[in-house]
């Protein structure tokens, strides 16, 4: 009995330092910004919200079809959103069609942000309850969902879109729904 308890003193901290060891391993192989949606090929949810700077304008899911769209998640109060903001107006001057949902924020802050740093939207939903946000998914901002031309969701990509994210990782994506 004593031999057996003197080899698990030895074996346990091995055993727990092992473990600790795969798992270490394994979480630095992830991608941090990776957050999986239970909304990819699935359509956009149902929703009904004011255009920022046209409150009395309401736009449904509809705004989707027809046509590929980025539906980005920003906010005035959003660091990185400041960071993103000139690559996605590099890419509306390309043609690439974006949808801006303004998530929990002041829309008078908002609109007067849109107008100094240009507007890359080619309109933006008001979500001042974040509850459209919460129906996608939301994590916080921003977030850019690639929503193909039948309103169905194909990509949600977590975090700062800049030209080396959008080179190798989602220009792809965006060409496979053109």
């Amino acid at each position: 009995m004593v031999q057996l308890v003197n080899k698990l003193k030895f074996f346990l901290p091995l055993t727990i330092f092992t473990g600790i060891t795969f798992f270490l391993i394994v979480a630095l192989d992830r991608d941090p910004n990776y957050m999986p949606s239970t909304l990819l090929d699935r359509p956009v949810p149902a929703f009904s919200l004011s255009v920022l700077g046209n409150e009395s304008e309401f736009i449904d899911e509809k705004i989707f079809m027809g046509e590929p769209s980025l539906l980005n998640v920003w906010a005035t109060w959003c660091f990185s959103c400041r960071i993103e903001h000139p690559f996605l107006h590099q890419l509306s001057l390309q043609g690439i069609r974006i949808i801006g949902l303004n998530y929990k924020d002041n829309t008078f802050k908002a609109k007067n942000w849109l107008d100094e740093k240009k507007d890359p939207y080619i309109l933006s939903l008001v979500d001042q309850k974040g509850i459209f946000a919460m129906d996608l998914g939301v994590f916080g901002a921003p977030e850019t969902y690639m929503i193909d031309s039948r309103g169905i969701i194909r990509h949600k990509h977590v975090g700062i879109i800049d030209d080396l994210v959008w080179s190798e990782s989602l220009m792809p994506i965006w060409k496979s729904l053109k």
